[in-house]
């Protein structure tokens, strides 16, 4: 799986619940418009062991493209959470018209701790980094990524 490339002509294809997020980047680019970048743990594969879950996570960087009207909301204080990256539950998509073009209004509901991420995108690009590695933790540890 070593430099896979998605694209946002794959959406329908890809799952992103309980993906973690390590960091955020911010490009800034022409006419007010800019890269949004998420270095995640893509979730590859889930198998149920017993009572457990072994879960194959990729490290992959996702950037949006042509970004305007960004929203963030992330508040670890709601649930006394510890700092550790968040997870989102998805990544939602939907188009509105407007005219003379069609806006693509982008989603993110975090599920742990509290939030939301949104924003207007062009679409979107995945690259991983490397191959999948099993964790037993919710996301993968430093010196795995």
């Amino acid at each position: 799986m070593t430099d896979r490339v998605w694209t946002d002509a794959e959406y329908d294809t890809m799952e992103w619940h309980d993906a973690a997020i390590h960091g955020l980047r911010f490009i800034e680019g022409l006419h007010g418009l800019g890269e949004f970048v998420l270095d995640i743990d893509y979730i590859t594969e889930c198998n149920k062991v017993g009572d457990r879950f072994n879960v194959f996570y990729l490290p992959a960087t996702l950037t949006f493209h042509k970004v305007s009207n960004l929203r963030m909301t992330l508040d670890y204080a709601c649930t006394s959470a510890g700092f550790t990256p968040f997870s989102i539950d998805g990544i939602e998509r939907r188009a509105e018209k407007r005219p003379g073009y069609t806006a693509y209004i982008w989603k993110i509901p975090i599920n742990w701790p509290c939030g939301v991420i949104s924003f207007e995108a062009t679409g979107f690009e995945q690259q991983s980094r490397g191959e999948p590695r099993l964790s037993d933790t919710a996301s993968l540890k430093p010196d795995d990524r």
